[in-house]
């Protein structure tokens, strides 16, 4: 598979770091074109409407979760501690693009919604066999979830209510077990 152009990346990474410093209304398309250091034609030439740049990153937000996902399965540790581990955010591509893509729900858009709900049903198949009753999936799901959620509330990197080392290790295997 060819990769995309230096600019159309360029393009959506400003784009995806407006998002989520200034919000969606500062994500404009003049905004996106001068933090890409493109002009406003160049910007069009990749992305043609607002709406075609709001789809490139949700296309974004796709293909790294289908990355992600293709991880969980070769991850020594198994698919669960997988999940939970990378549920405390580390500010890599993926967290950007989901934080990225709730800032376009918290505007409206509803295909960024229909994307979230997606990727969590993604990340849900790809547990199921690890998880296979529902409240065992429910346990994994939500134990990530608030993982992230505290995460994101202690700023992602200073120490806050996540647990991190061997207090996340417990937290795994305590998980682990539940499920079984």
């Amino acid at each position: 598979m060819s990769r995309p152009p230096l600019a159309r990346e360029k393009v959506l990474d400003a784009f995806e770091t407006i998002l989520i410093d200034e919000g969606e209304r500062a994500a404009t398309m003049d905004a996106t074109a001068r933090a890409a250091g493109v002009s406003k034609g160049g910007l069009l030439y990749h992305f043609a409407s607002k709406e075609a740049l709001e789809a490139g990153l949700i296309e974004r937000l796709l293909l790294l979760v289908d990355e992600d996902v293709a991880a969980m399965s070769r991850y020594p540790g198994g698919r669960i501690a997988h999940y939970l581990r990378s549920s405390v955010m580390s500010n890599d591509p993926i967290d950007r693009i989901i934080l990225a893509t709730s800032r376009l729900v918290q505007g409206g858009n509803t295909q960024a919604a229909e994307a979230l709900r997606d990727v969590r049903d993604r990340w849900a198949d790809a547990l199921r066999p690890d998880a296979p009753d529902g409240a065992a999936l429910d346990l994994v799901m939500l134990v990530g979830d608030g993982l992230y959620f505290n995460n994101a509330l202690s700023g992602g990197s200073i120490p806050g209510p996540v647990p991190r080392g061997d207090a996340l290790d417990a937290l795994v295997a305590l998980v682990e077990r539940a499920v079984r």
